[in-house]
């Protein structure tokens, strides 16, 4: 990597780990970016748009980018907060200008009900899915109870994971990403099955 893809990637890094308010929102970009790696092994694709998007899609669910207003909360559209802001961002950063637009439309489409064209956009949506299976989307949504107004307790945040397993395996479109995605059916399916048993009917 020479060193001016360094310091642009540096420069996106050391942005999001500054601004990835409450400070669990910091992890997933890293370990998307790795998964969207493995995902994409034998691939040809560009690099840098899929480091870019994967770091800087979920800019908008940040403390100090998303609105403190519930009301406004409510309506929020993060996606098009960080197709709005990314651009100006990168560029400042160093990133190559011609790329732009591929990064944007990697993180218009990186959500399960898009439709992604390109390679990049596949890969990243593919790695997005994978992040809501498994031990880590477990993690993700279980944080949020309590603290998000959506999900005051863990019978609220139980119907989110039910529909991550029931659905998303199927939107998987590469080989790899379905290899990758059965153990962590698995673990969901072991940790929805168990919750069943251990709470008894008893789950706030």
């Amino acid at each position: 990597m020479n060193s001016e893809i360094h310091s642009w990637r540096t420069a996106v890094m050391q942005y999001i780990r500054r601004e990835a308010q409450p400070v669990d929102k910091y992890g997933h970009q890293p370990r998307l970016y790795a998964l969207a790696r493995q995902i994409g092994a034998g691939l040809s694709y560009d690099d840098d748009v899929v480091f870019a998007a994967a770091w800087m899609h979920d800019l908008g669910v940040f403390i100090g980018h998303r609105p403190d207003d519930p009301a406004e909360l409510k309506t929020w559209d993060n996606v098009i907060y960080a197709i709005e802001r990314t651009p100006e961002l990168l560029l400042q950063f160093g990133f190559p200008p011609g790329k732009v637009p591929e990064v944007i439309e990697a993180i218009r489409t990186h959500q399960p009900h898009r439709d992604p064209q390109s390679i990049e956009a596949t890969v990243l949506r593919n790695a997005d899915i994978l992040e809501q299976l498994g031990a880590m989307g477990i993690l993700r949504a279980v944080s949020k109870v309590g603290r998000d107004t959506r999900y005051p307790t863990f019978s609220a945040v139980l119907p989110v994971l039910e529909t991550a397993l029931s659905t998303l395996p199927a939107l998987l479109r590469l080989p790899s990403a379905k290899e990758l995605a059965e153990s962590r059916i698995e673990v969901l399916e072991r940790f929805l099955a168990s919750v069943k048993v251990e709470a008894n009917g008893q789950l706030n």
